[in-house]
């Protein structure tokens, strides 16, 4: 079974990028990202309402790190602390060396392929560090620009699972799409 161990905190770079942990000074676009509607159109979680509720979720992220089952970043760009996105490993299942992805970004910062340079690293990491054998995602299918950016770096679909989440009154499908360490 895979032995993780996320201190120190692995900051991660790219050409563009700096990923770092998340913290408090983030509450303000953590709340942004996840109060949003539109941000959060694909994903089947509650609205934040307010900056309590981003502290709480920048605490849940924390203890998450502390147990080993998820690990997130703070997307930034290089020279700016300010986080512009978050992407991470989530539902990590250590018997079966696999984990779920996740990203989202502030939407002025959409379509200049930052998504896909970060989900390059944090893939490098998953395989290279936690030594994962797979990395999924799992999307809502109509999320194209997800799914897109997903194939760009190399998942393939694995699965279309019909009505098997119920959220906020109705049945939702998704998609799923992996990636095997090779």
């Amino acid at each position: 079974m895979l032995q993780l161990n996320f201190e120190p905190f692995p900051n991660l770079e790219t050409e563009r990028l700096f990923l770092r942990r998340v913290n408090n000074s983030d509450v303000k676009e953590i709340f942004q990202l996840r109060s949003d509607p539109e941000t959060m159109k694909y994903i089947p979680r509650p609205l934040l309402k307010n900056t309590e509720d981003a502290l709480e979720h920048i605490a849940n992220i924390d203890a998450k790190i502390t147990t080993q089952e998820g690990i997130n970043w703070a997307i930034t760009l290089k020279g700016s602390q300010k986080l512009i996105g978050i992407i991470g490993h989530y539902r990590i299942r250590l018997e079966n060396y696999r984990a779920e992805i996740g990203y989202m970004l502030l939407p002025q910062f959409r379509g200049k392929q930052i998504i896909p340079e970060a989900i390059k690293q944090v893939v490098k990491y998953g395989f290279e560090e936690m030594k994962l054998h797979s990395i999924e995602a799992i999307i809502d299918p109509a999320n194209l620009a997800s799914e897109k950016v997903l194939q760009k770096n190399g998942f393939k679909k694995e699965a279309h699972l019909k009505e098997n989440e119920f959220y906020e009154g109705r049945f939702l499908d998704t998609v799923i799409y992996s990636l095997l360490n090779k």
